[in-house]
């Protein structure tokens, strides 16, 4: 057609030509814009649908949260830290849209949205990113590192992120590696850009969708577990003979701490049960604190009152337990260890079983009972000393028992600098104004001797008496003779404590370090 001399007619024919493939361009043109412009309604919509299951999803988790708060309390903090991340950023996101779709008069007249230069501008000027570019950039990487941060150790979570919300350079179809914001926004006519960052805003509400379910199943994948069970005794009744048959099962029961009853309706022999005084509603548990009562069966009935969906649902108890009423055997133990020590009240423990402690009577040299059948043993010379107990039944009848327990002196007291005694390692201003002390290491008496006085040995230098825990002003001037490297040395601490015959402390070597 540009081809040698033409005539008016045919440079007519030709410019009609060239007008009519240009009017089929724009109308194609105008087809696509069209159709990005659908495709992004479309994604709003689907937006919007998203946004109402995460709220949605969202509640549940409080509600869950509001009736078990150990169970779903941390998932749903984490959850509401998802939201309000995603939130922000989609916020954020919707700015730059309304930003975008102010350029035009009509949002909806999508065959003007054909120009590009609005992000080229905004992100890209002068072929470098600008500020407003550098945010958009950093938007998205802290949107992926808070979400990472919130929901860590979740390794096909943190892919997804990495994948959809790294602004790396990515290759183009001649194999150049371009710009994130120039291969994804740089030339695209204004309608295109609004359905990328549409589809942004998209992968946030999918991400969103996709945390909160996995918060609510987690949670309950963990209260199915397996680890969650327990194994529970059931027996028709609670105390056999000897020769009968125990015939009771072992049954799963599950284990959760979270498990806690709204209300607790129970009956021991038909007596109501108070909680408070009665029992105690506890962590996955009811925790009854009753008097055994008289020597026989006897029966605990009631319901456990569970808030589930907004109603309330019951579970039946009936349980039983029995009070022997025949002991054959006393129990006599010293309630720090099974020795009594010589020169301190031990207190102990003496009773019989299923006998109060008003008709059971023990005695031994030393013996003396508080109260009920608590007692203190204060033993005299010998290795050994003999407890005898005698109990008195609801039948008159009378049964006694007998123990033997040995006698054992107080062990030595470890001397102490500033409560150290191995490897003691101190300057000399230090050690001028440390405290010696003495103790019952690895002792179950609590027992702490007053130390009175010691001897202070520096290498080459007579030894100076002390009175008291700190070294005297004579002491000190020594010690400044010391050598960086000398073992200065504690020794002859003497300590006491009333109503004991402590023995000689261990003495203490402190390296002096200046």
């Amino acid at each position: 057609m540009a081809g040698g001399k033409q005539s008016p007619r045919q440079k007519m024919i030709n410019l009609m030509y060239l007008v009519f493939i240009a009017m089929l361009a724009l109308n194609m043109s105008k087809e696509v814009l069209t159709a990005f412009g659908l495709l992004n309604v479309n994604i709003e919509e689907s937006n919007a649908a998203a946004t109402a299951k995460n709220n949605a999803a969202m509640a549940g988790l409080t509600q869950l949260a509001s009736e078990q708060p150990k169970q779903y309390g941390d998932a749903k903090l984490k959850g509401e830290k998802v939201d309000q991340i995603s939130k922000e950023y989609f916020n954020y996101l919707e700015g730059l849209k309304n930003e975008m779709e102010g350029t035009v008069d009509d949002s909806e007249d999508y065959a003007v949205m054909d120009k590009g230069d609005f992000l080229d501008v905004k992100f890209l000027k002068g072929g470098k990113i600008t500020p407003e570019g550098q945010e958009f950039l950093d938007r998205m990487t802290g949107y992926r590192d808070a979400i990472k941060e919130t929901i860590p150790n979740n390794t096909g979570l943190a892919n997804e992120l990495d994948e959809k919300f790294t602004p790396e350079p990515v290759e183009n179809r001649d194999g150049v590696m371009v710009p994130y914001l120039d291969y994804n926004y740089k030339g695209y006519p204004l309608i295109a850009s609004i359905a990328k960052v549409t589809l942004l805003q998209s992968e946030v509400k999918n991400i969103e969708t996709q945390v909160l379910a996995g918060l609510i199943s987690s949670e309950q994948a963990s209260a199915l577990s397996v680890t969650k069970l327990t194994t529970l005794l059931e027996q028709p009744k609670s105390a056999y003979y000897n020769g009968e048959t125990f015939d009771g099962s072992i049954v799963l029961g599950k284990k959760d701490p979270t498990f806690k009853p709204k209300r607790v309706e129970l009956k021991l022999d038909g007596r109501n049960l108070t909680q408070g005084k009665d029992f105690e509603i506890s962590e996955g548990r009811i925790d009854l604190k009753v008097g055994a009562g008289s020597p026989g069966d006897h029966k605990i009935t009631g319901a456990l009152i569970f808030e589930e969906g907004g109603k309330e649902e019951s579970i039946t108890v009936e349980q039983s337990f029995a009070t022997i009423p025949k002991p054959n055997s006393a129990t006599i133990a010293a309630d720090k260890m099974n020795v009594v020590y010589r020169g301190v009240p031990n207190p102990m423990t003496i009773s019989f079983a299923g006998v109060s402690g008003n008709n059971v009577n023990a005695s031994a040299p030393g013996l003396t009972r508080k109260s009920g059948d608590s007692y203190v043993m204060n033993p005299g010379s010998g290795t050994s000393v003999k407890i005898n107990v005698t109990a008195k039944l609801s039948t008159g009848e009378s049964v006694s028992d007998s123990k033997e327990f040995r006698i054992k002196n107080l062990p030595r007291p470890t001397g102490m600098v500033s409560k150290a005694y191995e490897n003691v390692r101190k300057t000399r201003s230090n050690l001028a104004i440390s405290t010696v002390s003495a103790e019952f290491l690895d002792f179950d008496f609590d027992l702490t001797p007053r130390v009175t006085g010691f001897l202070f040995k520096v290498p080459g230098q007579p030894s100076v008496p002390v009175t008291g825990t700190k070294l005297s002003g004579t002491a000190v001037n020594v010690l400044n003779k010391a050598r960086k490297g000398d073992l200065v040395q504690f020794a002859n601490i003497k300590a006491v404590l009333p109503g004991v015959n402590v023995k000689s402390v261990s003495d203490v070597t402190v390296e002096i370090t200046d």
